[in-house]
Parts: C-alpha cells; structure tokens; sequence
C-alpha cells in the first residue's frame, strides 16, 4: 500500500489517500462507497473535476488522474480518499508520479477514434480527429504580459513534460474564489500566482500554463475510461469541457 497525505487546493481541509492494488478498472473508495474513475461519475466541474455516487463526493481528481495517464496506469487500481478532496500537493503531477513509481503500469490499448468529435463552450473548443495515435495541441489565451498566447503540441514535445506545470490563478480573483468556498488550500506552495504584471512566484517553465491545462485535460479525459487513438485539440478548455468530451468518449466504449 502506498499513502499520500496533503490539504485540499478548495477545503484547506487535510486529506490522505492510499493505492491498493486490486483487480478491475481504476475507482476510488470514499467512506465505503466506491465510485468509477468516469465522466459518468461527475457531479461538478467548478474550478476542478468532482466524482460522485451514492452521497460521498471526492473533489480535484485531475492531478492525479493526470499522473495515472502518463504512467499508462489505466487498471488494477483502487484509490481510497479520506477526505474532501485529493490533496494539491505541489499543484502538478510530479509528485503523484513519485508516489506512484513503485507500481507497475497496467496498460490498455488505445481504442480507435471512430468519427470526429467536437464540444464547444462559449470562447473554448474541443475537436477530436481519428488518427494513427494520440496527439494533442493545447492553447490558451491570456491577457497577461507574461502569459498571452500559448501552444503546447505532443508530438513534438512529450507528454511527461506537463508533469511539474502547477495549477495557476490571478490573484485579484482570489477574494472571490474564497466567497465562493474555493481556494481555501491556495498558497504560493502549491499555484503560480500572477498579479495583473508578474507573478508573485517563479515559473518552472516559460509556458508553465499551457502546459498545466495539457494535465489538466489529460486527467479529465483521463475519465473517458480507455486511451484512445486521435488528434485532440484543445483551444481555451474548461474541466467542463474536457468531461463533455470524456463522456462522448466513454460513450464509444465496447460494451
């Protein structure tokens, strides 16, 4: 067994999650409920990807559905959650992939993209093309002096290279996140704070936001239930987004 503790990025609430290896597809465990790692499974995407069933709720899965991605760690895993929500940690994936390392990558095999797919959300789209293998183009746009425009494609970069891209925010929203009951964990530990000219906190990397929101939708798709063959490209996505095509995606599943 493997455990990992922390606090939660919106409860500030301390949470601890344990990996037991166990037979059939990824799912989470919470107060004895266990509830599938789906898009069918969520029950909100405010500001994070919340899963849910029966009553019990488990909040911010994408960092660590994200690590499960890029480890190919698609089953034989059942991840129990005491607590709100997965904890923040650093605000990537690296150190969930540290936690996970001891354990063996348990792959499926890329299903075929059948048809193109595309979700849209006010400014932020989704087109998904069938393709030999997975692709992914990311953009975003940012009225930012140090963000602006941004792009992140695998190939040709790799996609292990979003792995340590923090969460990020804008400090002037913080007060209403907070009326909000969001962002009560939110420190400079663990989110890439910007101010309306800088960043209160150094970048890891000069796209470090493009990079994070390339997690981010891997995580979310992540929920599809399979890895599938395809050119997924992402403009401006939401979790909202990204769990609208998750759910078309679970939806072309063999039964």
């Amino acid at each position: 067994m493997i455990e990992v503790s922390g606090i939660g990025l919106h409860s500030g609430e301390r949470a601890t999650v344990r990996f037991h290896p166990a037979e059939g597809p990824v799912r989470f465990r919470v107060g004895g409920v266990e509830i599938p790692a789906r898009a069918s499974a969520v029950v909100d995407t405010l500001r994070c990807t919340t899963l849910g069933a029966q009553g019990a709720r488990v909040a911010t899965v994408e960092h660590l559905l994200g690590a499960l991605w890029l480890k190919n760690l698609w089953q034989g895993l059942l991840v129990e959650v005491e607590g709100p929500e997965i904890p923040i940690l650093d605000g990537s994936a690296r150190e969930w992939l540290r936690a996970l390392e001891p354990l063996p990558a348990n792959p499926l095999e890329p299903l075929p993209l059948p048809r193109p797919l595309r979700v849209l959300e006010d400014q932020g789209q989704i087109v998904a093309e069938p393709a030999p293998e997975f692709r992914l183009s990311v953009t975003i746009t940012f009225k930012h002096p140090l963000i602006g425009y941004r792009r992140f494609e695998s190939p040709p970069g790799r996609l292990a290279e979003v792995a340590e891209a923090r969460t990020f925010g804008f400090l002037r929203d913080l007060e209403a996140l907070r009326a909000q009951g969001l962002a009560h964990g939110a420190s400079l530990e663990n989110t890439l704070v910007y101010t309306e000219t800088s960043s209160l906190n150094a970048p890891r990397l000069p796209d470090e936001p493009v990079r994070h929101k390339a997690l981010d939708f891997l995580g979310d798709v992540y929920l599809a239930g399979a890895p599938f063959r395809g050119h997924f490209t992402v403009h401006r996505g939401s979790h909202r987004l990204h769990v609208e095509l998750a759910r078309a995606l679970e939806g072309l599943l063999p039964a």
